[in-house]
């Protein structure tokens, strides 16, 4: 058994005192598991504690919403309206904190979708980048490097 299914159970055990079922762990374990692996280099994780102590935040944080009703099996198929809902999700929603800090521009169209997004690095990277360029260019110029 993995460490996220453990604290899974336990965190469910803990603050909802119930028992999910394997296949709910499975799925949310991939969840947690994937935003592990995309915070690795946004947060200090180089201990073992540390990881283990953010994946308990983030699994108490999905079993407080569970329990709260934020979950698959409640959720009703009609608006308020009476209307039926489709929500569809893509795996690729969880993605690296830098993509997102990149953001610069939404252009939707009259149904509310995203029809052009413009991601732009941030201003100190792409900064760095020209430095570190014109180091280069310099270096192999003066010295004949690289």
């Amino acid at each position: 058994m993995e460490i996220t299914e453990k604290i899974l159970k336990e965190v469910f055990h803990r603050l909802l005192n119930a028992e999910p079922k394997e296949d709910i762990l499975k799925k949310l374990q991939v969840v947690i598991d994937g935003m592990m692996d995309k915070f690795q280099d946004t947060f200090d994780l180089d201990t073992i504690q540390r990881q283990n102590t953010f994946r308990a935040i983030i699994c108490s944080m999905f079993v407080h919403g569970w329990g709260m009703g934020m979950h698959p099996y409640n959720n009703s198929g009609k608006n308020l309206d009476e209307m039926g809902i489709e929500v569809r999700v893509s795996k690729d929603i969880l993605m690296p904190m830098d993509n997102i800090k990149a953001l610069r521009y939404v252009k939707k169209d009259d149904q509310g979708r995203v029809k052009k997004v413009l991601f732009e690095p941030d201003q100190n990277n792409r900064i760095r980048g020209q430095i570190d360029n014109l180091l280069d260019k310099i270096s192999r110029e003066k010295w004949g490097e690289k």
